[in-house]
């Protein structure tokens, strides 16, 4: 799984998880509603600005957001030794 892909999951599962619709999860991060639901959609790169403002009001570290599922089976063990 490409790390654009589990940041785009991450966000989706924690905004949910909080409660959060993603108008107010953009309101509190000061970006566009637009913007994450195309985040979450996988459709942009965010900022790393905006992946720590996201973080922050989600109350997680940044690695939570960027954190890949733990069993991937896409990935060959060739990736992994590299």
């Amino acid at each position: 799984m490409e790390i654009r892909e589990a940041f785009a999951q991450n966000l989706r599962a924690l905004r949910r998880a909080r409660g959060l619709s993603q108008e107010e999860l953009a309101h509190q991060a000061g970006i566009d509603r637009t913007y994450i639901s195309a985040l979450e959609r996988n459709v942009y790169n965010p900022s790393i600005d905006v992946v720590d403002r996201l973080a922050e009001v989600l109350g997680v570290d940044v690695a939570e957001l960027l954190k890949r599922p733990a069993a991937d089976p896409q990935r060959s063990k060739s990736e992994l030794d590299e």
